[in-house]
């Protein structure tokens, strides 16, 4: 390969800098890339290391190549110009089995120009307005990434870059771009790149591309698939649901051989899609009451599976058994104690099941786990362990027998309902379990929710101390507009420290979300939930990458 001068003739050029790759982030391991002629990213990272790595040899529409040290913050194409890469800097490969990541373009010209030829910009992988439920990209694996990072010829439009990119869906049609600083400023699909340089912009589609976000649930086949179908879209899409069981969690069946066995004995034939489809009825039309006998006895038998979960002299949260000996709670339960996914040596985690009395009369029962956490997940602030098979009796002076792990919900969960009811169960400030029916904020209505709680202070001062307390705890996240408006629930509960990994339900007795926190320091203003279908996506993509 050779640089062209500005005039279109052929010149040799100098060409010399230094990378470095990774092929996993969590790796140690290293390689410096030598790069002496100018070729596309992956094009150098082979041509420098052969057949050394096993992933750098499968096709480039299942690789995807990371841009610094920082975690999921931005991705390029594998046909990006090395050029265009800083000297010294770290890009990490993934590999998706099976996955097709970017459509592969015919090149006739391969000619990598200096970087200076090129103007270089970031598509968040978040919609812009009326866009954040729409699909941009080929593959929703892309979304676990902040960034896209696109490039273009100087001269050439947004739309032939975004095209060229090869991650994006050909049928964006009319889009516009917003710039992240100024969400007003618009740059159209026909301006040419040369202004983007080194900025961030949200893709923003025109009104009637809309997606149908009205659709029934389904079953969550695609999920296990290696098919990029994200579990939150798989629920709310129409499909087939004569698939059998056996495919169902097939990657987890892989890594726990456990899930196997409980699947198959717990869901005989179709009778699990048969349970998810309960999820298809219109939630937002549902106003139900927990006052109900039925109800408040289908919550309690569930409730035997929450527990409280200790780690020894640090926190105290709640959990909930998902299937088997495996518990989901919260992440930052165990900050400052895990290195990787391993507890440090110090550490010791229990979790205690009905936790219902207080002393002395309590007689909860409880498991220690594994040293070795399943998953765990900053992001979305989860946590998965696994308990040890021996649990004890809190009181020594009970009947000995056998203790069991209660039985595990992961067939009850469900989507996140827009608005109605809700309540949740767990173990606020680590007291005996509680039940706390509320009722869900809608996006739209959160700021009202808010300003109607402030109202109570009649002091404007105290007001404003509140309001700097709620800015700086980042609450305008979850306002219309922020990053996560549409991707948590929201409602008012007393369940503050201590709560953090319960399972909240709707009014069907499903599990839609996990309770993570809230907003407010001794006051609670607002409190939120991640969904556990978007959890649950994330669970089986990690251990994709694992």
């Amino acid at each position: 390969m050779r640089v062209k001068n500005e005039n279109g003739s052929d010149s040799v050029v100098t060409h010399s800098h230094r990378f470095i790759v990774k092929f996993t982030p969590t790796e140690c391991k290293e390689y410096t890339i030598d790069c002496d002629q100018p070729s596309t990213v992956l094009d150098a990272i082979r041509s420098s290391l052969g057949t050394t790595e096993k992933m750098i040899k499968y096709p480039d529409e299942s690789i995807i190549i990371q841009l610094g040290k920082r975690d999921k913050e931005s991705v390029v194409p594998t046909h990006f110009p090395c050029s265009c890469i800083g000297d010294g800097e770290t890009v990490t490969l993934y590999h998706y089995t099976s996955e097709k990541i970017e459509k592969v373009q015919e090149q006739h010209d391969k000619t990598i120009h200096p970087k200076d030829h090129y103007s270089v910009f970031y598509i968040d992988t978040v919609g812009g307005l009326k866009t954040k439920t729409k699909e941009l990209f080929r593959n929703k694996i892309l979304k676990q990434f902040k960034f896209l990072c696109v490039y273009g010829e100087k001269g050439m439009k947004v739309e032939e870059a975004l095209k060229q990119d090869g991650r994006f869906l050909d049928s964006l049609g009319e889009f516009k771009l917003s710039d992240n600083e100024n969400p007003n400023r618009l740059t159209v699909r026909t301006q040419r790149v040369d202004s983007l340089h080194q900025k961030a912009f949200k893709i923003r589609l025109p009104l009637n591309k809309r997606e149908n976000v009205e659709n029934p649930t389904t079953s969550i086949l695609d999920v296990a698939r290696d098919s990029g179908q994200s579990v939150k879209k798989a629920m709310e899409q129409p499909g087939d649901s004569g698939c059998s069981t056996e495919e169902i969690y097939e990657l987890l069946r892989k890594q726990f051989p456990e899930l196997k066995k409980w699947m198959e004995s717990r869901f005989p034939g179709d009778s699990y899609e048969k349970a998810l489809n309960r999820g298809s009825e219109k939630f937002g039309k549902i106003q139900q009451s927990f006052s109900e006998v039925h109800r408040i006895k289908k919550l309690l038998k569930m409730g035997k599976s929450v527990c409280k979960i200790l780690v020894s002299n640090v926190s105290q949260g709640t959990g909930f058994v998902l299937f088997d000996r495996f518990v989901l709670t919260s992440a930052h339960l165990f900050r400052g104690c895990v290195q990787g996914k391993n507890l440090l040596d110090q550490i010791n985690v229990y979790a205690l099941f009905n936790y219902d009395e207080p002393e002395p009369e309590t007689n909860y029962f409880y498991f220690s786990a594994e040293k070795t956490l399943i998953d765990i997940d900053e992001e979305l602030d989860f946590a998965v362990l696994q308990l040890k098979p021996d649990g004890k009796k809190s009181n020594p002076k009970s009947k000995p027998e056998h203790v069991k792990v209660p039985a595990g919900l992961l067939d009850r969960f469900g989507p996140l309902p827009g608005n109605g009811e809700a309540c949740l169960i767990g173990h606020p400030a680590g007291s005996v379990k509680k039940i706390d029916p509320t009722c869900i904020i809608e996006p739209e209505k959160r700021e009202e929710a808010v300003n109607d709680h402030l109202s109570k202070y009649k002091d404007q001062k105290v007001i404003l101390k509140k309001v700097y307390e709620l800015k700086n705890q980042g609450i305008d996240d979850i306002m219309m507009g922020g990053e996560k408006a549409e991707k948590v629930a929201s409602y008012n509960t007393f369940m503050y420290h201590g709560a953090s990994g319960s399972p909240v339900f709707d009014a069907h007795g499903q599990i839609f979300g996990i309770h993570t926190g809230g907003y407010g320091m001794s006051d609670r203003v607002i409190e939120y939930a991640h969904p556990l279908l978007t959890i649950f996506e994330k669970f089986v993509i990690n251990l994709k990458e694992s």
